[in-house]
């Protein structure tokens, strides 16, 4: 499948559109023999429409070169039209273009071939950075009398000293040294490159080979003065070195991709939107289609994604079919990002091939259907939970990533503040009684739980769960899944596991009134009983347990505490950044004047999002004896937001409001999760 090429003239100029990835031999010769013959017909001024152009190689970035040359030769030349932004980022990177130019580009600018930095002068580090308005003239000074005491770099110095972050160096060292500094992605590197140098070299080395044209390779490092390094790659390879800049952590990431044979084929993704969407389309040939799965390009589709979605902390993957085209989106840190589109009639092969490889029926298209595969990717064993759901332009699929080397089995790891995490552990050590975790859909009950049950496990003590599904295997801990086809439900098991000498309990969700009265039961007869509730906060698990029918004075003897949370994104390491709390605010939270907050600028890292990474806020409530006397009375809500008034209980809010002066997260985060008035 090789790209198609069209070609017109307008006035003296000749406009040569492909369409398609330049990846393949078959396209590389159509290019060279589409722009050969406009030479030879002494069409000399051309210019080279990029807009449904996917991706180059370095044999199609060859020939380019060469047709430039010899363009130029006969008096002519040639130029750039609406490069895609992956497109873009080859030109600035392999310097066919100048990459200011190139960024700055609106819709049908023509752009020169070749590299035209401009003319900037020659600055020093320190003044870089002092014009970026990162560091100050005070901190600059600190900074190179500590160079000169420990021969350090200035910018490492700067760096570690949490005074600039990687991505202000970067774009630093960017400037002084006239080196494009890119955000690495899949597509932005070719097989034929990597494979010039080793795996365990490029790693030892921490650099990325890109692209290579004739005699030079394009090398992507986060050290441009790592002089040694490139005298090593030269002898090796024997090629010229053309530089391009990105963070370490980034290039070892990306290496994972590059090594290991599970990138996207580049014939499969499309990365230029369209204009134009389809109404109707034509039935599909599922046998075609079933075919088509069976195939490298889809399995080597499918096992980027997944290796992507891993590498970065994706909790969710959804493919979901359009009209025109089906999109993949990631989950990261309870947000949905695009990750990649590619054509329409694409979606049904990935989808058979994920029913592949959870054992399901590939056949049934028209009933929703649940499995789950594992996998083991870049040495960590995976396992995904898959679901899909018919729709009207075909199945959406959503992959539920479950990373066990990246799970929180230790109260200490789950980030509460140091008041909650004496309170959690308070209750953990009583003897008997109920403990809830309540919140939303995916704020972390479950992690919560499965800590507390490992914080208490002993060879001394039984402990059974119950779970639906069961999501982490723990040693010397009983744990079994319900499963309603066949009747066993969570008050059935229950009821079985209280014949079993239990010391602590853990049951995966509380949902209707038989469980809850079993629960608080057992937790009356001298057992820790641990379980969820999806509520939004103490008050309402309270509620929730009364309204589900058991019996005030029950619950009031049986009650523990009670443990509200949510998860809040953390700001970016990377480009986090201080600045003076508005007044407005300082006000409303009577906060101290001169407060500083945090935010992040946003960067490669995050997505450009400022966020990367989440942290858990908590509300937890222990069952004192006032709230026990208020409990069996059987209150109502506004009773029992009044007694949490007036007894000084922190809220959510608060302890969000604690994680924001801490610089963890900002303030907006706080309001988006808990939404408070």
């Amino acid at each position: 499948m090789g790209a198609q090429f069209s070609r017109s003239l307008i006035g003296t100029m000749t406009y040569l559109a492909p369409t398609g990835a330049l990846t393949v031999g078959d396209s590389s010769q159509s290019l060279h023999d589409s722009m050969s013959q406009c030479i030879l017909a002494n069409q000399v001024e051309l210019i080279l429409d990029l807009e449904r152009v996917t991706l180059f190689d370095g044999r199609a970035l060859e020939v380019i070169h060469d047709a430039n040359v010899n363009l130029t030769h006969a008096g002519g030349w040639l130029k750039f039209i609406n490069p895609t932004a992956l497109v873009r980022d080859i030109l600035i990177a392999t310097g066919f273009g100048d990459p200011v130019a190139l960024k700055r580009a609106a819709a049908g600018e023509l752009l020169a071939m070749g590299e035209e930095y401009s003319s900037l002068p020659t600055l020093k580090l320190g003044e870089i950075l002092l014009e970026m308005g990162v560091v100050t003239a005070d901190q600059l000074d600190g900074a190179a009398a500590l160079q000169t005491r420990s021969g350090k770099r200035l910018g490492r110095i700067l760096v570690e000293g949490g005074t600039i972050a990687d991505i202000d160096l970067l774009n630093a060292l960017s400037r002084q040294f006239r080196i494009p500094h890119l955000a690495l992605r899949a597509g932005l590197y070719d097989r034929a490159a990597t494979e010039l140098l080793p795996r365990e070299i490029a790693r030892r080395l921490e650099v990325l080979p890109l692209f290579k044209v004739h005699d030079t390779l394009t090398l992507v490092t986060s050290d441009p003065q790592a002089v040694p390094i490139q005298d090593e790659i030269r002898e090796l390879t024997g090629l010229k070195l053309r530089l391009v800049l990105a963070g370490r952590q980034e290039i070892l990431k990306h290496q994972i991709d590059a090594y290991s044979g599970g990138g996207f084929d580049p014939e499969l993704v499309e990365y230029a939107a369209t204009d134009i969407a389809l109404v109707e389309q034509e039935a599909s040939d599922y046998a075609q289609i079933d075919q088509m799965a069976g195939g490298s390009p889809v399995i080597n589709l499918v096992n980027g994604l997944i290796q992507r979605a891993v590498r970065d902390g994706v909790s969710d993957i959804h493919i979901e079919s359009g009209r025109s085209r089906s999109l993949v989106r990631f989950r990261i840190d309870g947000l949905l990002y695009e990750a990649l589109s590619t054509r329409a009639d694409m979606h049904p092969a990935i989808v058979s091939r994920l029913k592949v490889m959870a054992n399901l029926d590939i056949a049934e298209r028209r009933l929703p259907q649940d499995g789950r595969m594992q996998v083991t990717t870049q040495g960590r064993n995976v396992d995904l939970r898959f679901s899909s759901l018919p729709g009207i332009y075909g199945e959406k699929v959503v992959l539920r990533v479950l990373d066990k080397s990246h799970s929180i089995l230790e109260v200490d790891r789950l980030g509460m503040s140091e008041p909650n995490l004496a309170l959690l552990k308070k209750l953990l050590v009583r003897s008997y009684g109920l403990i809830l975790v309540t919140g939303p859909t995916g704020s972390g009950k479950t992690t919560t739980l499965y800590a507390s049950v490992n914080h208490l496990k002993s060879v001394e003590k039984n402990i059974v769960t119950i779970e639906d599904p069961v999501e982490y295997q723990l040693d010397i801990i009983n744990q079994n899944q319900v499963n309603e086809a066949i009747g066993l439900s969570f008050a059935k098991m229950l009821k079985h596991v209280l014949r079993q000498d239990p010391d602590i309990i853990m049951v995966g969700e509380i949902r209707d009134r038989e469980t809850a009265e079993i629960a608080v039961q057992a937790a009356l007869t001298g057992h820790v009983v641990l379980s969820t509730l999806h509520t939004n906060d103490a008050i309402g698990a309270l509620s929730r347990m009364l309204d589900m029918g058991v019996e005030p004075y029950l619950l009031s003897s049986a009650l523990a505490g009670v443990i509200a949370q949510r998860l809040v994104r953390g700001i970016c390491p990377e480009c986090k950044q201080s600045f003076l709390a508005p007044t407005e605010l300082t006000v409303r939270f009577d906060w101290p004047k001169g407060t500083m907050l945090s935010k992040g600028r946003g960067c490669s890292s995050c997505y450009d999002s400022g966020y990367r990474g989440r942290l858990g806020i908590h509300e937890i409530v222990e069952a004192s004896e006032a709230l026990q006397r208020l409990m069996a009375r059987s209150p109502n809500k506004d009773e029992m937001t009044s007694f949490m008034k007036s007894e000084g209980y922190p809220t959510l809010f608060d302890d969000g409001l604690r994680r924001v002066l801490e610089g963890k997260t900002t303030i907006e985060e706080i309001y988006r999760v808990i939404h408070a008035e």
